[in-house]
């Protein structure tokens, strides 16, 4: 198998040509470096056929005459060091160190696992400050240290060589068990390939600018400085080196049949189930973790069924077959030729990248079908198949097109993280890897650990999830006094603010995303602006009646009438679902609760300065990578791959808090990426052009009223802000939305057409979320080093498969659910979220932004929002950009702003627990105990939000769906429902027959 025969090394490329003839080496051009050293050995790859003739007969390799080579040549040495050391090496096998940069686990994602319905349908634009990298010298000295302390000594040999590596062989894998399996003992050491006895290390060759007469004693000391597992260029950030390995091995089999099976197999599974139970409520979200973990088994699986002992030996480069040693292939039986042709290669962790990243795409449901849904079964329309595959291909394909059009800011840069991507690359590490290393004391490896935890919360999610949900909604304080509304208002955590941040449940605490993927200044942002905002000025207001608030909850998802009751909105819609401008004249305005006014404050703010604060801090950036995506359009070339020069590039500043260059800082990742033939930007604007012009169609050809230019305008705001939000999100895992802007703009530019504000959103909204996912999904293969035109056509045929998939099953319950999307629907299949989706359509496309925020409407103050908004990033810009140790600088105004539009249906306690968990591992445990945190910080985060799903999907298909726990109530399923908490108790009540607001409007 690739991965244990030539595990990820700086760069490994199997050589061209054959491998019995050792003189018979590929180019220097087609060499893959990680880093340069001080030596050069004529810059040449060498076979494995060269270092040891006993592994070549082993393994099926001709025997060739080692005697005729000159004795001081580079095999000639490499063969008497492994003479010397291969007891040493077989004995240290198992045990060899790699530090604890090497992997950890990664991240589940943001995304609830319960699909919650909301106005937003979540529009999280929680969010934290750019992570320039840590001010926190000690902390990032402490893990150098510890990494060094863990890391082995190298070996002779591999301080000899130092750049590039040698190919590997998926037949040789072909001889030992699968990755996920002990290694052999010693005595079987003859069956196993010479790199496996190297401990899984590729075998670098060095390339400099020495003469190729240098001794290899002097390339041993030039090269004891370089260390391939952290080059000088490795990633500056922690959480990045401790989960992305620094070397890739380019053998690695990718595109095979295997991979293309399960990726497709996973997206119709995946993108069926979630839109099947989207229209019902309670609903239940499967996520691509369960895939990711799920795959795993079955691609072990498939390599069992199909790969013999004595299968022939294959090649991979860049993830394709490109030879194989078998001469007679032709000649053998269709069984074996079909066998070998499904056999190619081994599963490894990138062709397990390709399977997560297509159900990333996938699982995920359309939110074109909740257009439909509304458009069908609420507005009455009769839409043909044909529209429906066009606007939802449309919108999806949209959403990657511009995630491949700004892949040199979003996805190259060093500087973009995307956190959200780490624990999925250190759950493959934790898959494919079986490294292990001590740290502050703890000896167990991350996959036991894993499981462990794994299991742990599997277990525990049947107490708050079936049978003790009070350990989920643990308002203790609110059961002494359930009857008082003030105690209920700051104390509660159903429908109050949260001041009592305890609760049991992990989905609670990770509603909102992983704390612990969350650096913690980063979580100090956002809890900036729930204490100034939400348990500061929301009582205030709210106490003092500001907007009328007082007669409604202090937090809700719904609206309300100016009797204290929620809105009714088909009391102001005529009997063909057109507004019915009189009846909402004679019926009420719509009011909103306090946190939902000020919600929507805060998002208009968080808009405005996103703009200038991504223009103050990295307008310069933007501005020259934007020149250098110019040229590369003009029909320049990418960069080539070129080795690091560590004397001259120098080591990647690790302690620097300067937020300035970071879009056009490039590191190991990227260097590494470059020896890949890129998917032109030629691929994504012809597609971006088609698309545009299949959503033109859509619009004019199909009774939506919304006009071609009306498309153009929702394309547009994507592209503006498409760039900021990515940039947010991709150094503090935080989304902004645009969901609200694209609302208020289609209500205001096009009023009374309700249908035409759906698709406006769906175009400009769902777009820039998808686009943020694709781009996600770029950088993960950007970690994972997946051939970027492979990686394009996995996730176009995931989508493209998945979108299908999903107008199928839509049209199959339209026909077969009975009463689908009514009150009277079987089994639940009521349609929540185009329920919701529909009473936004109403109040924003046919009442209009006009009476909520017009000159006399009731919330006409907050488009100051706006101004204020884009000020004051200028200001903190303008007082900080010469202050590199300023804590101002860490002040992210599009995050503190941006941060609460969760709420609702997020309430106060899920991010002050959130951020109390975030504090005690990414502060505390991160500067005590910096090697754990470094370990299975990201290993605990994929195994907690794993087991919940897991547990999530248990409870609901084995206990809820059946109706076994029908009837079932006890203390604990009952004591939490109990008061204001739950019932959202108003501080105030309208008397009988009596109304708060104006008379007229």
């Amino acid at each position: 198998m690739p991965s244990r025969g030539l595990p990820p090394s700086s760069s490994t490329t199997p050589p061209h040509s054959s491998a019995h003839t050792p003189a018979s080496l590929p180019s220097h051009s087609h060499t893959s470096h990680v880093y340069s050293s001080p030596s050069n050995i004529e810059g040449r790859a060498i076979p494995l056929s060269t270092l040891s003739q006993s592994a070549s007969k082993a393994h099926g390799y001709a025997d060739e005459d080692d005697e005729e080579l000159d004795p001081e040549s580079t095999g000639a040495l490499l063969r008497q060091h492994i003479r010397d050391s291969a007891e040493d090496e077989t004995t240290n096998n198992d045990t060899e160190s790699i530090g604890p940069f090497r992997r950890l686990a990664g991240l589940m994602s943001k995304a609830p696992l319960l699909l919650r319905s909301a106005p937003g349908f979540g529009t999280g634009s929680y969010g934290a400050v750019p992570i320039g990298a840590s001010t926190e010298n000690s902390d990032e000295e402490e893990l150098d240290i510890t990494k060094k302390e863990g890391r082995r000594k190298e070996s002779r040999l591999r301080n000899t060589i130092s750049s590039g590596t040698l190919g590997s062989r998926s037949g040789d894998s072909t001889r030992r068990r699968p990755s996920n399996a002990r290694r052999k003992s010693s005595t079987d050491d003859e069956d196993v390939p010479l790199e496996s006895r190297l401990g899984m290390k590729g075998i670098p060759i060095p390339n400099t600018e020495q003469d190729s007469t240098d001794s290899s004693d002097e390339a041993i000391d030039d090269a004891s400085t370089t260390n391939e597992e952290d080059p000088p260029d490795n990633s500056p950030y922690p959480q990045v080196r401790a989960s992305v390995s620094a070397v890739d091995n380019t053998a690695l089999s990718i595109n095979t049949p295997r991979m293309w099976v399960l990726s497709l197999l996973f997206a119709i599974l995946g993108s069926s189930t979630n839109l099947f139970f989207s229209l019902r409520y309670p609903s239940v979200s499967i996520t691509p973790v369960i895939a990711l973990l799920l795959v795993h088994p079955l691609g072990l699986l498939w390599d069992r069924v199909f790969k013999r002992r004595n299968d022939p030996i294959e090649e991979f480069l860049d993830g394709f077959k490109i030879a194989s040693a078998d001469t007679n292939y032709e000649h053998k039986g269709k069984w074996r030729r079909a066998r070998l042709w499904l056999g190619q290669g081994r599963w490894n962790e990138k062709e397990h990248s390709c399977v997560y990243i297509s159900s990333n795409v996938s699982f995920g449901f359309a939110f074109a079908t909740d257009v439909i849904v509304e458009q069908t079964h609420f507005y009455n329309q009769k839409v043909s198949i044909t529209y429906q595959l066009l606007l939802i291909l449309s919108t999806q394909i949209l959403g990657y097109t511009f995630a491949g059009l700004t892949r040199r800011f979003l996805v190259r840069p060093g500087g973009m993280i995307w956190p959200g991507t780490l624990m999925s690359a250190a759950m493959f590490t934790t898959l494919h890897k079986e490294e292990n290393t001590v740290a502050n004391g703890w000896k167990i490896s991350r996959w036991k650990f894993f499981f462990i935890v794994w299991a742990s919360s599997f277990a525990f999610y049947f107490l708050p999830g079936l049978l003790m949900p009070a350990l989920s909604y643990f308002s203790v304080v609110t059961w002494f006094f359930p009857k008082n509304v003030v105690v209920a208002n700051l104390f509660g955590v159903a429908s109050g603010l949260g001041l009592f941040p305890v609760t049991f449940d992990w989905a609670q605490i990770a509603y909102i995303g992983s704390p612990l993927l969350t650096p913690f200044w980063a979580a100090m942002n956002v809890v900036g602006g729930l204490v100034i905002v939400m348990w500061v000025l929301a009582p205030i207001a709210y106490y003092k009646n500001l907007f009328f608030s007082s007669y409604m909850p202090i937090l809700s998802s719904a609206v309300f009438d100016n009797t204290g009751k929620i809105y009714d909105v088909s009391k102001i819609l005529t009997d063909d679902f057109l507004f019915d401008s009189e009846a909402y004249h004679k019926y009420s305005r719509v009011y909103l609760p306090i946190t939902y006014v000020l919600s929507y404050g805060l998002q208009f703010a968080a808009l405005a300065s996103l703009l200038t604060h991504t223009a103050c801090w990295h307008g310069k950036d933007i501005w020259r990578q934007w020149s250098r995506s110019l040229k590369e359009v003009g029909g320049e070339t990418k960069t080539a791959y070129t080795p690091l020069n560590a004397v001259d590039g120098g080591r990647l500043r690790r302690s620097d808090s300067n937020m300035e260059n970071i879009i056009s800082q490039e590191d190991v990742h990227n260097r590494l990426m470059k020896r890949y033939k890129d998917a032109p930007m030629s691929w994504y604007l012809v597609t971006f052009v088609s698309m545009t012009a299949v959503g033109m169609f859509v619009v004019e050809y199909y009774p939506v009223h919304l006009p071609w230019y009306g498309l153009l305008l929702a394309l547009g705001i994507c592209s503006i802000l498409f760039i900021p939000i990515g940039i947010v999100m991709a150094i503090t895992n935080q989304q902004s939305s645009i969901y609200l802007i694209c609302q208020l703009v289609c209500g205001a530019v096009f009023p009374g057409r309700p249908v035409a504000n759906m698709v406006f959103v769906t175009y400009g909204y769902i777009s820039s979320a998808q686009g943020i996912k694709f781009s996600a999904d770029l950088k993960l293969g950007h970690y994972m080093k997946i051939p970027p035109r492979i990686l394009f056509s996995v996730q176009m045929a995931a989508t493209v498969v998945s979108s299908i998939t999903q107008i199928i099953v839509l049209n199959w319950m339209f026909a077969n659910v009975p009463r689908i999307c009514t009150p009277q629907a079987v089994n639940g299949f009521v349609c929540p979220l185009a329920r919701v989706h529909f009473n936004g359509s109403i109040l924003w496309g046919v009442v209009g932004p006009k009476e909520f925020f017009g000159r006399n409407a009731t919330y006409h103050a907050l488009v100051w929002c706006f101004p204020i908004g884009a000020i004051a990033p200028i200001i903190l810009w303008l007082y900080a950009r010469n202050k590199k140790g300023n804590v101002v600088r860490k002040i992210n105004l599009p995050v503190l702003f941006g941060s609460l539009s969760w709420i609702p249906p997020a309430t106060g306690l899920n991010f002050s627990v959130w951020a109390l968990v975030c504090y005690l591992f990414n502060y505390v445990i991160r500067r005590r105990a910096g090697a754990w945190w470094a370990k299975y910080t990201m290993t605990l985060s994929a195994a907690l939000d794993s087991g919940l799903a897991f547990g999530l999907v248990t409870v609901f298909f084995g206990f809820v769906y059946p109706g076994l726990m029908e009837g079932f109530k006890w203390w604990g399923t009952e004591i939490y429902k109990r008061g204001c908490d739950w019932n959202a108790c108003p501080w105030k009540v309208v008397p009988e027959g009596q109304h708060f607001g104006p008379d007229t409007w």
